[in-house]
């Protein structure tokens, strides 16, 4: 009995003491209101004590995070071009050497205790919240559902064909976390939000977007990304995608064809089984109508019972196999797995294209 009242005597020690820690940074820590400037052209007062993150978003600027803060998904970078306090270790899985020499942090992991310049990139600043409405859910595979949305407020979405949009979900801790999601929807579609969400078991975003019913209102951020789509109707696009890599590359094709009918473009998408196949059929009524357009899609891994007439074996094969060697102006944005991506890389690279040529999202 001794032992266990000494253990009960010391955790109530520790628990008084950590309460204690936390009404002092409370009460006697008080680092006032700082500055925080943005590409030296927009200026925060925020109060101190908070993540650079929380300030931002507090403040409707929103950067690109997909963890709530908790440093594992490095995708909150910026540049800290004065104050910030010390890198941390936290920090360095994401940031490498060169960057933390330009002052790259993690802004989830910058503590505003003082006046702070930062830089980020100037389309940041003008991303948005949206409201939106569930107008349909179905799902496309066993494990994929396409979701659409129609805004609320703003009722109009400016996007690039390739980019994403950050969803807002709900946490089990009673909290938020932002997870990201490729638009696949055409650009014209300008109140119109379409997802490709495949289940993760245990995945807080997922779980979510495959829980809403018609009706139901999300929360979401956007737009964000770095594909740019090359609007000169001579460049021959390529699109490589395997799973929920689908998204980019539909809201890619779609935006194409709607402006220009003759341009020549590829899509080659990868599949495990037959169960995963998914929009072949709309692809194939696209081929009839735009002769530029070509759709191949490969199987890697069927199994006994299996019906398929078309390629097999992992997809860069097929890219390898159709497309031409000649030297011709070209653009090929890629979303998938790794390894798949790495694969397709080095078939593009020897069929001609430079690495500024060739976008990527891998997941």
């Amino acid at each position: 009995m001794g032992y266990l009242y000494a253990i009960g005597v010391f955790s109530a020690i520790v628990g008084i003491l950590s309460v204690l820690l936390v009404l002092a940074e409370y009460f006697l820590v008080n680092y006032g209101q700082c500055q925080v400037t943005i590409n030296d052209q927009k200026e925060l007062s925020v109060t101190g004590g908070c993540t650079l993150l929380s300030a931002l978003y507090e403040n409707k600027i929103f950067i690109p995070s997909a963890c709530g803060g908790q440093a594992t998904c490095g995708f909150c970078k910026v540049t800290v071009l004065n104050g910030g306090g010390p890198f941390l270790p936290t920090e360095a899985e994401f940031v490498g050497r060169a960057e933390r020499r330009e002052g790259v942090r993690l802004a989830c992991q910058v503590k505003v205790k003082e006046d702070i310049q930062i830089k980020v990139p100037p389309e940041y600043l003008d991303v948005q919240e949206f409201s939106a409405e569930v107008l349909s859910t179905r799902d496309v595979t066993p494990d994929i559902k396409e979701l659409r949305f129609g805004l609320i407020e703003p009722k109009e979405i400016e996007f690039r064909p390739g980019q994403y949009i950050q969803i807002k979900a709900p946490d089990p801790d009673g909290g938020f976390v932002f997870r990201a999601y490729s638009i696949a929807s055409a650009t014209y579609d300008k109140n119109i939000v379409e997802l490709n969400v495949r289940i993760v078991p245990g995945g807080i975003g997922s779980t979510y977007l495959h829980n809403l019913k018609v009706g139901d209102k999300v929360t979401f951020t956007g737009p964000f990304g770095e594909f740019e789509l090359n609007e000169d109707e001579n460049c021959e696009i390529i699109c490589v995608g395997g799973g929920c890599g689908m998204a980019p590359m539909r809201a890619i094709i779609r935006s194409i064809y709607e402006k220009n009918p003759n341009r020549k473009c590829w899509l080659f998408f990868g599949c495990r089984g037959s169960d995963d196949i998914f929009y072949l059929d709309d692809y194939q009524e696209m081929e009839k109508k735009y002769p530029g357009f070509h759709v191949v899609y490969g199987l890697s891994d069927m199994k006994e019972g299996d019906v398929w007439d078309g390629e097999k074996g992992f997809i860069h094969l097929s890219v390898d196999k159709y497309l031409d060697d000649e030297e011709k102006p070209r653009q090929a944005f890629l979303c998938g797995p790794p390894p798949m991506i790495a694969a397709v890389m080095d078939v593009l690279e020897d069929k001609g294209l430079d690495e500024e040529d060739i976008f990527y999202d891998k997941f």
